[in-house]
């Protein structure tokens, strides 16, 4: 390779170097999301690490390879030499990468073994992937029983061009993940259909959510905000519709959303218009029999006769609907039997379901509006 050639490729390496340079002071995109969790951190400062070392390793081979090509170049009266199987260059090329390996690798894995320690989490959410959206589910921890479901906000108008795109385009859900700062928050994945994946950068978390498995990630937010992030798993048509959105607020104000949002799952299930199943009556009613009930009719149903007579079996409990949902709206005179009207249409309902199928008992099913439709 003659001088002038050796000067034409740095002058052009130099062109790019500059160029790359200026671009970097114009865009500040270029490196990974903010960090938001110490595992988020943790990935960056490997990245940055992993860049360090590979930015050593390419100018220290190219660089003694262009030494090599400069330094022994024919011009200079360097004959070609010729040599085979040399050993030491063997042994030296064999162990250094070797060496490098390792170096990278101690790292990495301490990482990836860190990303898997879901141990002793503070609250537990279950992420549902469904072709295209994502179902939580708050299983333990403050929250638990929390269920929402989280899909694109994003208009139709902006999605098919008929308005400007917003800031947070295709980015944007209905239904906020909110979790508190400063927690461990244990994610489990699954799927209803296909494979999708859970993926939030500034939380350094991504774990695929296989149908008919349970996997399962974790992170711990240090900062307050919304972070954003997206399925990761072609999962069909409307894969790039299907956001992931986590907003991280402080303990005070989880407190206070978890409770706004109890209520209005209270609301939703007291509405004397929702039609429910058996299987679902019988357990709401189970609890508000052991609430108002269980002291005088037990638990078994037998109560203590004469004075507080048995359900499983009786009259009342196998006979029409609306004899017993009388009896428990109004009471019975001169008894203990007291009115019950203070409770909703769907506590009277649920457990007067419970108490028609307990036991011994097999008499069918009232719906909240048919104990609304009975108040006098």
């Amino acid at each position: 390779m003659s001088s002038q050639s050796v000067r034409r490729i740095f002058l052009l390496a130099c062109a790019f170097a500059a160029a790359a340079a200026c671009g970097a002071a114009q865009a500040v995109e270029w490196n990974l999301q903010p960090a938001a969790s110490p595992m988020a951190a943790e990935i960056h400062a490997l990245h940055e690490y992993v860049m360090i070392l590979v930015v050593v390793i390419f100018v220290g081979v190219f660089g003694f390879m262009f030494y090599s090509c400069y330094a022994h170049r024919k011009s200079k009266g360097h004959p070609a030499a010729q040599f085979h199987e040399n050993t030491t260059v063997e042994i030296i090329w064999t162990v250094i990468p070797a060496i490098i390996l390792v170096i990278f690798a101690w790292p990495v894995t301490k990482a990836v073994i860190a990303q898997k320690d879901t141990s002793a989490p503070e609250l537990t959410i279950k992420a549902t992937g469904i072709q295209w959206k994502w179902d939580y589910e708050y299983l333990k921890g403050e929250g638990e029983g929390i269920h929402l479901v989280s899909t694109l906000a994003t208009p139709r108008d902006q999605i098919e061009g008929r308005e400007a795109k917003g800031e947070h385009y295709l980015l944007e859900v209905d239904n906020d993940l909110v979790v508190p700062i400063g927690k461990k928050v244990r994610i489990l994945t699954t799927a209803a259909d296909v494979v999708h994946a859970w993926w939030v950068p500034a939380l350094g978390l991504k774990q695929d959510a296989i149908p008919g498995f349970i996997r399962d990630t974790w992170f711990k937010a240090t900062k307050v905000g919304t972070y954003r992030g997206q399925c990761a798993e072609l999962c069909g048509k409307e894969h790039g519709f299907m956001p992931i959105v986590v907003k991280v607020v402080s303990q005070e104000d989880y407190s206070q959303w978890v409770g706004e949002r109890k209520k209005a799952l209270l609301a939703a299930d007291d509405d004397p218009n929702k039609t429910w199943t058996l299987p679902d009556l019988v357990a709401r009613g189970e609890k508000v029999y052991a609430a108002n009930c269980v002291a005088c009719h037990q638990a078994n149903g037998k109560g203590t006769p004469p004075a507080f007579p048995p359900l499983d079996g009786s009259k009342v409990a196998t006979g029409p609907k609306a004899g017993h949902m009388d009896i428990v709206l109004n009471g019975k005179p001169n008894t203990a039997m007291q009115s019950f009207k203070q409770l909703s249409d769907t506590e009277i309902a649920a457990v007067i379901t419970y108490e028609r199928n307990s036991w011994g008992n097999k008499a069918g099913e009232v719906q909240p509006a048919e104990v609304k439709a009975r108040r006098k």
